[in-house]
């Protein structure tokens, strides 16, 4: 798909706001990180080659994106990582911040769904269990 000169620019701005946006997110509790990630790879594969290489040959993005676009996976460990922070930013959150129990409870209900669907995403084949072999004698 050939873009205009314009939305080039455009979607190369996007892809550097989400790519900054998504960085920010490692150290925010509720700011995400990955689909952010993902944003700037599909955004800079549309507006700079350059830039797509060097996203998704990044040696701590690259295969995480790779993973994700090929196979809908998440790596174990990454998936390990993203519930340790998670959990440690929502027990940070509560706290520190003095939100009534209804707030505190929207918070829970939205971290139990992110960590739902980081647990419920395949892993990618390369990580996936070997079958056991049945014999049958």
């Amino acid at each position: 798909m050939i873009l205009s000169y314009t939305l080039r620019v455009i979607v190369f701005i996007s892809g550097w706001v989400s790519l900054i946006v998504g960085c920010v997110g490692i150290f925010v509790p509720l700011l995400p990180t990955t689909p952010f990630i993902l944003l700037s790879a599909y955004c800079f594969s549309r507006s700079s080659e350059r830039l797509h290489q060097w996203l998704i040959t990044h040696p701590r993005m690259g295969p995480l994106i790779q993973d994700w676009t090929q196979y809908g996976s998440i790596r174990k460990a990454a998936k390990t990582k993203a519930s340790v922070l998670i959990v440690s930013m929502f027990m940070l959150t509560f706290t520190i911040v003095h939100v009534g129990l209804a707030v505190k409870g929207l918070l829970a209900l939205i971290g139990i769904s992110v960590l739902s669907f980081i647990w419920t995403r395949p892993l990618p084949p390369n990580e996936q269990p070997l079958a056991a072999k049945v014999v049958v004698e």
